[in-house]
C-alpha cells in the first residue's frame, strides 16, 4: 500500500512538471520571421523543401548541407541568395535536430517543392500577427496598444474618469485638462 501512494505522487509530480515544461513552450508567434508560414503559435524550425534547408526559430539560424556536413549560418548560403523566402513553402517542424533525419523530412514532404500557396506572417490580415515585430501593421499595433492603456479610465494623474468626461479622441495627448480646455499637454513617449 505504501508503495502504490508513492507511486501515484510521483506520478502526479511528473505529470505536473511536463504541463510546465509545455507550457513554457507553447507560444514563439512573436520571434518568428515576417517570411514564416500564419497558423502556428508555435515553430522549433521550419523545413524549406524547394532547398532543403532547416531555419531555426529561436536561434535565427539556417541550417544546410555544405559537402555532406551539416552547417549553419544566420543567412542563407550564397547559392540560395536569389531565394525567396516569402514565396516557398514551409513545413513545422518541432523536432531536436531535424537534419538528422534528413532522408525521411526530404521523402516525407517531397511534394511540396514549388508550391506557393502558403500565406507568410507579412501578408496575414489576422490581428494576432499584429504583434510580431516584423510585421507592417506592427507599428500601428503598439500605437493602439498604448492608446488603449492611456484610456483605461484614468486620466494620467491617476483620477478616475468622471461621468461624461470622454475623451473621444478629440484631447491626443492632453493630460490634466479642466472643463475649459486651459491644462497641461502631455507628450507622448517614445
Amino acid at each position: 500500500m505504501r508503495y502504490l501512494l508513492v507511486l501515484i505522487v510521483v506520478l502526479c509530480l511528473a505529470s505536473t512538471a511536463n504541463a510546465q515544461v509545455s507550457f513554457g513552450i507553447s507560444f514563439n508567434l512573436n520571434s518568428q520571421p515576417a517570411w514564416g508560414p500564419t497558423g502556428n503559435d508555435y515553430a522549433e524550425f521550419y523545413y524549406l523543401p524547394d532547398i532543403e534547408v532547416y531555419y531555426n526559430v529561436p536561434q535565427h539560424r539556417f541550417y544546410y548541407n555544405d559537402r555532406g556536413r551539416w552547417r549553419y549560418s544566420v543567412n542563407l548560403p550564397y547559392r540560395y541568395r536569389k531565394f525567396d523566402l516569402y514565396n516557398s513553402y514551409k513545413v513545422v517542424v518541432n523536432e531536436r535536430n531535424p537534419w538528422r533525419n534528413h532522408n525521411d523530412y526530404r521523402e516525407k514532404y517531397a511534394n511540396y517543392r514549388d508550391r506557393h500557396d502558403q500565406q507568410s506572417i507579412r501578408d496575414s490580415r489576422d490581428s494576432k500577427y499584429f504583434a510580431n515585430k516584423n510585421h507592417p501593421e506592427h507599428k500601428n499595433w503598439i500605437k493602439q496598444q498604448r492608446n488603449g492603456d492611456n484610456n483605461k479610465g484614468t486620466r494620467g494623474n491617476g483620477s478616475n474618469w468622471s461621468k461624461g468626461d470622454h475623451d473621444n479622441g478629440n484631447n491626443k495627448g492632453r493630460t490634466n485638462e479642466n472643463k475649459n480646455g486651459s491644462g497641461n499637454r502631455g507628450k507622448d513617449k517614445k
